[in-house]
Protein backbone atom coordinates (compact mmCIF):
# COMPACT_ATOMS: atom_id res chain seq x y z
CA UNK A 1 0.00 0.00 0.00
CA UNK A 2 1.18 3.48 -0.89
CA UNK A 3 -0.25 6.69 0.52
CA UNK A 4 0.13 9.88 -1.46
CA UNK A 5 -1.47 13.26 -1.94
CA UNK A 6 -4.65 13.04 -3.98
CA UNK A 7 -5.04 14.97 -7.20
CA UNK A 8 -8.05 15.87 -9.34
CA UNK A 9 -7.15 12.89 -11.52
CA UNK A 10 -7.92 10.58 -8.57
CA UNK A 11 -11.56 11.68 -8.36
CA UNK A 12 -12.90 9.01 -10.79
CA UNK A 13 -11.47 6.33 -8.44
CA UNK A 14 -12.52 8.14 -5.25
CA UNK A 15 -16.09 8.86 -6.32
CA UNK A 16 -17.39 5.26 -6.23
CA UNK A 17 -16.01 4.86 -2.69
CA UNK A 18 -17.54 8.21 -1.70
CA UNK A 19 -20.92 7.17 -3.16
CA UNK A 20 -20.86 3.75 -1.47
CA UNK A 21 -19.86 5.07 1.95
CA UNK A 22 -22.24 8.03 1.90
CA UNK A 23 -25.02 5.92 0.38
CA UNK A 24 -24.79 3.37 3.21
CA UNK A 25 -26.17 6.05 5.50
CA UNK A 26 -24.09 5.05 8.53
CA UNK A 27 -21.14 7.42 8.75
CA UNK A 28 -21.54 10.70 6.83
CA UNK A 29 -24.30 13.30 6.86
CA UNK A 30 -23.63 14.37 3.27
CA UNK A 31 -26.74 14.49 1.07
CA UNK A 32 -27.25 11.40 -1.10
CA UNK A 33 -27.97 13.50 -4.19
CA UNK A 34 -24.71 15.47 -4.48
CA UNK A 35 -23.54 16.02 -8.01
CA UNK A 36 -20.13 14.63 -8.88
CA UNK A 37 -18.73 18.15 -8.89
CA UNK A 38 -20.20 19.02 -5.48
CA UNK A 39 -18.93 15.76 -3.96
CA UNK A 40 -15.48 16.34 -5.45
CA UNK A 41 -15.40 19.88 -4.07
CA UNK A 42 -16.33 18.58 -0.59
CA UNK A 43 -13.69 15.85 -0.59
CA UNK A 44 -10.71 17.24 -2.49
CA UNK A 45 -9.81 20.00 -0.05
CA UNK A 46 -8.32 23.24 -1.28
CA UNK A 47 -5.28 24.67 0.52
CA UNK A 48 -4.63 24.86 3.36
CA UNK A 49 -6.52 21.56 3.34
CA UNK A 50 -5.51 18.49 1.37
CA UNK A 51 -6.56 14.95 0.55
CA UNK A 52 -4.71 11.65 0.48
CA UNK A 53 -5.29 8.35 -1.27
CA UNK A 54 -4.16 4.87 -0.29
CA UNK A 55 -3.51 2.75 -3.37
CA UNK A 56 -1.99 -0.55 -4.35
CA UNK A 57 -1.38 -2.20 -7.71
CA UNK A 58 -5.10 -2.99 -8.00
CA UNK A 59 -6.40 0.51 -7.37
CA UNK A 60 -7.80 2.79 -4.70
CA UNK A 61 -8.07 1.35 -1.18
CA UNK A 62 -9.17 4.45 0.68
CA UNK A 63 -8.95 8.19 1.01
CA UNK A 64 -8.73 10.89 3.64
CA UNK A 65 -9.03 14.65 3.72
CA UNK A 66 -7.66 17.04 6.32
CA UNK A 67 -7.01 20.64 7.15
CA UNK A 68 -7.84 23.25 9.76
CA UNK A 69 -10.91 22.56 11.86
CA UNK A 70 -11.77 26.27 11.92
CA UNK A 71 -10.27 29.33 10.23
CA UNK A 72 -8.39 32.13 11.92
CA UNK A 73 -7.89 31.64 15.65
CA UNK A 74 -9.00 28.00 15.42
CA UNK A 75 -6.65 27.06 12.58
CA UNK A 76 -4.06 25.48 14.91
CA UNK A 77 -6.43 22.50 15.41
CA UNK A 78 -6.80 20.14 12.48
CA UNK A 79 -9.64 17.89 11.44
CA UNK A 80 -9.90 14.98 9.05
CA UNK A 81 -12.33 12.58 7.41
CA UNK A 82 -11.71 9.06 6.13
CA UNK A 83 -13.26 6.55 3.73
CA UNK A 84 -12.12 3.01 3.04
CA UNK A 85 -13.29 1.05 0.01
CA UNK A 86 -15.55 -1.77 1.26
CA UNK A 87 -13.41 -4.40 -0.47
CA UNK A 88 -10.35 -3.11 1.42
CA UNK A 89 -12.02 -3.22 4.84
CA UNK A 90 -10.01 -5.02 7.52
CA UNK A 91 -6.68 -4.57 5.71
CA UNK A 92 -5.32 -1.73 7.85
CA UNK A 93 -6.13 1.00 5.34
CA UNK A 94 -7.94 3.21 7.86
CA UNK A 95 -5.10 2.91 10.36
CA UNK A 96 -2.47 3.66 7.71
CA UNK A 97 -4.40 6.71 6.50
CA UNK A 98 -4.96 7.83 10.10
CA UNK A 99 -1.27 7.59 10.92
CA UNK A 100 -0.35 9.43 7.71
CA UNK A 101 -2.81 12.23 8.43
CA UNK A 102 -1.62 12.62 12.03
CA UNK A 103 2.02 12.75 10.90
CA UNK A 104 1.32 15.33 8.21
CA UNK A 105 -0.81 17.52 10.48
CA UNK A 106 1.96 17.43 13.12
CA UNK A 107 4.60 18.27 10.50
CA UNK A 108 2.48 21.22 9.37
CA UNK A 109 2.45 22.60 12.91
CA UNK A 110 -1.06 21.74 14.06
CA UNK A 111 -1.34 21.43 17.85
CA UNK A 112 -4.22 18.95 17.99
CA UNK A 113 -6.83 17.12 15.92
CA UNK A 114 -10.57 17.31 16.48
CA UNK A 115 -13.06 15.02 14.80
CA UNK A 116 -16.40 16.84 14.94
CA UNK A 117 -18.72 14.00 14.04
CA UNK A 118 -17.83 10.35 14.62
CA UNK A 119 -21.06 8.37 14.60
CA UNK A 120 -21.25 6.50 17.92
CA UNK A 121 -22.52 3.30 16.23
CA UNK A 122 -19.46 3.27 13.95
CA UNK A 123 -17.70 1.15 16.55
CA UNK A 124 -14.78 0.18 14.31
CA UNK A 125 -13.90 3.82 13.68
CA UNK A 126 -14.33 4.77 17.34
CA UNK A 127 -12.04 1.90 18.37
CA UNK A 128 -9.46 2.85 15.73
CA UNK A 129 -9.35 6.48 16.79
CA UNK A 130 -9.13 5.53 20.46
CA UNK A 131 -6.20 3.22 19.64
CA UNK A 132 -4.49 6.19 17.96
CA UNK A 133 -4.82 8.33 21.09
CA UNK A 134 -8.16 10.09 20.60
CA UNK A 135 -10.63 10.57 23.41
CA UNK A 136 -14.34 11.29 23.23
CA UNK A 137 -14.75 14.76 24.70
CA UNK A 138 -18.50 14.85 24.22
CA UNK A 139 -21.41 13.28 22.39
CA UNK A 140 -24.23 15.20 20.76
CA UNK A 141 -27.32 13.05 21.37
CA UNK A 142 -29.42 11.96 18.38
CA UNK A 143 -27.45 14.21 16.01
CA UNK A 144 -27.15 11.60 13.23
CA UNK A 145 -29.95 9.74 11.48
CA UNK A 146 -28.43 6.32 10.86
CA UNK A 147 -30.13 4.31 8.14
CA UNK A 148 -29.87 1.18 10.34
CA UNK A 149 -30.07 2.46 13.93
CA UNK A 150 -32.21 5.59 13.66
CA UNK A 151 -31.20 8.63 15.68
CA UNK A 152 -27.79 8.12 17.30
CA UNK A 153 -25.15 10.33 18.85
CA UNK A 154 -22.17 12.01 17.23
CA UNK A 155 -18.92 11.87 19.18
CA UNK A 156 -16.54 14.80 19.19
CA UNK A 157 -13.08 13.22 19.45
CA UNK A 158 -9.79 14.98 20.24
CA UNK A 159 -6.09 14.19 20.26
CA UNK A 160 -3.13 16.47 20.97
CA UNK A 161 -0.24 16.32 18.50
Amino acid sequence: MRIRTATAEDWPAIEPVFRTVVGAGETYAYPDDLTSEAARDLWLEQPPGWALVAVDDEGLLGTAKAGPNRPGRGAHVGTASFMVAPEASGRGVGRALGEAVLARLAAEGYRAVQFNAVVETNTRAVALWRSLGFTVVGTVPEAFDSRTHGLVGLHVMHRPL
